[in-house]
C-alpha cells in the first residue's frame, strides 16, 4: 500500500517534470550559445566585466559525444576551456534574417575616422558648462543600421565630429 503511494507520487511528480521540459538535441554543424556560469568557468575565461552576458557566442557544434554531451568548436580566446558542454550549458541559435545587418560601404582613413554627412538638423542649442559654451547640435542623419542619433558640434554647418 505505502509502495503504491509512493509510485503514485513519482508518476505524478515525472508529469510535472515533462510537462515543462523539452528534450534538447543538437545536430553536427547547428550553432549554440554557451551559458556564462562559475561551472562552466566561462565567466572566468572571459575578461572581467561587471555585467557580463548570460549566454556569449555563436558556436558550431562538432560532434555529440553521448546523449546530452556536446562537443563544440570553441575561438581561440577560449582555449583555456574544454571543449565537451553538457546540453543544459547550451542554448540553440534559431537564424532570424532581421538579425544580419546590411553596411554601407564607408570611406574609412588612416585615422580609422569617416565622414558622416546630416540629413537634417532638428536641434540647435548652446549649453553653459561654467566657463565654457558648448554647441549641442541634434541632427537627423543615416548611419550603417538606419537610427537617429544627436551627435555635439562646435559649429553649424562645419564637419560633426563623434
Amino acid at each position: 500500500m505505502i509502495r503504491d503511494k509512493i509510485k503514485v507520487a513519482q508518476d505524478r511528480q515525472k508529469s510535472y517534470y515533462d510537462k515543462r521540459r523539452k528534450q534538447l538535441e543538437f545536430q553536427v554543424r547547428d550553432h549554440v550559445f554557451l551559458k556564462v556560469s562559475p561551472v562552466t568557468e566561462v565567466g572566468r575565461a572571459l575578461k572581467s566585466q561587471k555585467l557580463s552576458p548570460k549566454f556569449i557566442g555563436l558556436f558550431e557544434v562538432l560532434s555529440r559525444i553521448g546523449l546530452a554531451v556536446y562537443r563544440i568548436a570553441l575561438p581561440p580566446n577560449l582555449s583555456n576551456l574544454h571543449p565537451v558542454f553538457h546540453v543544459s550549458q547550451l542554448r540553440q541559435y534559431v537564424s532570424d534574417p532581421s538579425h544580419v545587418i546590411d553596411l554601407d560601404p564607408v570611406q574609412v582613413r588612416e585615422d580609422l575616422s569617416y565622414d558622416v554627412y546630416p540629413m537634417r538638423i532638428a536641434d540647435y542649442r548652446v549649453k553653459q558648462l561654467r566657463s565654457q559654451e558648448i554647441s549641442l547640435v541634434k541632427v537627423i542623419k543615416t548611419i550603417s543600421i538606419g537610427l537617429s542619433k544627436g551627435v555635439d558640434g562646435t559649429v553649424m554647418g562645419l564637419r560633426i565630429s563623434f
